[in-house]
């Protein structure tokens, strides 16, 4: 294993596994949290949140894919390939998916108390769980792939 390849893993793994428990804790913790608060307060501090995480989460995701790749062309098996796909594919299904619910609860003009924003709100929640899903499935591979190279 070349040190180009150990350093690449390494930020694959590291990368993947942040965005896994950032996603997982804004799905489990955050997200609940701030509808128990009633709509009114979880519209009001959504764009905070959302401002604060879409940076870090981003640039996770990024990097996290293209270390993966890099460790893949440095002679890594496949799965780091499709460990970087599956983390990098949260860019896409962000900007596709997700980025139309995020618009409308970015919009300052917003009814923040009303049954349309809570609807929003709700659904954001369920499309950000797929991002959860996505790089945890990636995180997991990652480690499996590591731990089978040792044996």
């Amino acid at each position: 294993m070349t040190s180009t390849q150990l350093i690449a893993q390494a930020i694959s793994i590291a990368c993947s596994g942040m965005f896994a428990g950032a996603s997982v804790y804004i799905n489990l913790v955050e997200h609940p949290a701030r509808m128990e608060c009633g709509t009114n307060l979880a519209a009001t501090v959504f764009p905070g949140s959302y401002r604060r995480a879409a940076l870090i989460q981003a640039s996770l995701a990024v990097t996290g894919c293209i270390s993966s790749a890099v460790a893949y062309y440095a002679g890594a098996s496949v799965n780091w390939i499709i460990g970087g796909a599956l983390l990098g594919a949260v860019v896409p299904f962000t900007l596709l998916g997700i980025m139309p619910t995020n618009k409308k609860l970015l919009n300052p003009k917003v009814e923040k108390d009303s049954p349309v924003t809570n609807k929003l709100l709700v659904r954001w929640g369920r499309l950000h769980a797929v991002r959860s899903v996505l790089s945890v499935a990636s995180f997991l591979l990652f480690l499996e792939t590591l731990i089978l190279a040792k044996k």
